[in-house]
């Protein structure tokens, strides 16, 4: 008879279990993640959309006939253009990048497009890394990605060093857009202990746009460098919000689905306190900016707002169920939505 009675109530318990799980993920939204934070000031936010177009440039077979169009005041001059490599000349080490002289804001940027799915390449620099495999400045990061930023400033540093000695007034800035944005941002924090590399540049005049950033860096270093890395990531972005390995997320990339449904369900599951005590677990570099644009139980797009924050512990630490999580990871609508919160 006890055996019996028990099933009903071993039922009951996975039913509220099941609810419970229901609810939380279906009424947490990316705007949660930064409902507290203070609104972002124009002019530290301005340069996003700039470093967007500057990326989209990289995928360009032609600069002169772009197929993204540059938004209204901003136009990327080929002249300007003083390098674009490629997967041939990169060896397949660093994804590709462009660097690029505007002298409209007096700055020298290397810009890094995001992963390519049909290169062996990328994944194999994701793949590259484990929990707690690479220790750096107090801290850890993630092992391939570091590797690829040590190559390219092996490899650009003289041309830096050259450019930033013939505009000595100008910033040096890094971009990339999800696995560019992880070497990029590895780049400026190699720049910032090296400095000697590039003419002994001062922290100040060095900046990184790390547009929806891959984890790639343990807290303490991500809180150290806020004030040179900032990381740009539109509403339900999942990329910023999963610490699961990149190796695992993009050999999945297939049945991203359930990918992101298992890493909801241990999200609620597994107490947070546990998830977080790991000192090796990596986060998204720098400084948040957070552009949220959709509320819970609201249809369609609102005037974007962009929040800003430092990096702590809970912060972007949970998926989002929805259908927009893989879309707000293009850096298309990046740029769009970041062009549309200025004018806001």
């Amino acid at each position: 008879m006890s055996a019996v009675t028990c099933i009903p109530i071993l039922e009951c318990v996975y039913l509220l279990g099941c609810a419970r799980w229901v609810w939380v993920r279906c009424t947490y939204t990316g705007a949660d993640d930064s409902k507290t934070w203070p609104l972002a000031d124009v002019e530290d936010f301005k340069p996003v959309p700039r470093m967007c177009q500057l990326i989209l440039a990289v995928y360009e077979e032609d600069l002169a006939k772009p197929e993204w169009a540059p938004p209204a005041g901003y136009h990327i001059l080929t002249q300007h253009v003083l390098k674009k490599v490629d997967y041939e000349d990169t060896r397949g080490i660093v994804p590709p990048y462009i660097i690029y002289a505007d002298h409209e804001h007096k700055d020298i940027v290397l810009a890094i497009r995001g992963l390519n799915l049909v290169k062996e390449s990328d994944y194999a620099l994701l793949w590259d890394n484990k929990l707690g495999k690479q220790m750096f400045d107090g801290g850890y990061v993630h092992h391939g990605l570091l590797k690829s930023a040590a190559w390219l400033l092996d490899k650009e540093a003289g041309t830096l060093k050259s450019l930033l000695a013939t505009y000595p007034i100008y910033t040096l800035s890094f971009t990339g857009h999800s696995l560019g944005s992880g070497v990029a941002s590895l780049a400026v924090v190699l720049l910032t202990k090296y400095r000697f590399l590039v003419s002994n540049i001062s922290r100040k005049r060095l900046r990184c746009y790390a547009i929806a950033p891959a984890r790639c860096m343990s807290l303490n270093l991500a809180v150290e460098y806020a004030d040179i890395i900032n990381s740009i990531i539109l509403q339900d972005d999942f990329l910023p919000r999963t610490a699961t390995p990149l190796e695992d997320i993009f050999s999945s990339i297939f049945c991203l689905p359930c990918l992101l449904c298992f890493s909801c369900l241990r999200d609620t599951c597994i107490p947070e306190h546990k998830l977080l005590k790991d000192q090796r677990r990596l986060y998204a570099p720098g400084r948040f900016f957070h552009i949220v644009e959709r509320k819970l139980c609201r249809c369609g797009r609102y005037p974007p707002e962009v929040r800003t924050s430092i990096p702590v512990e809970g912060r972007f630490e949970h998926i989002v169920l929805s259908c927009n999580a893989t879309s707000d990871h293009s850096v298309v609508w990046i740029e769009r939505e970041a062009e549309r919160a200025i004018e806001v």
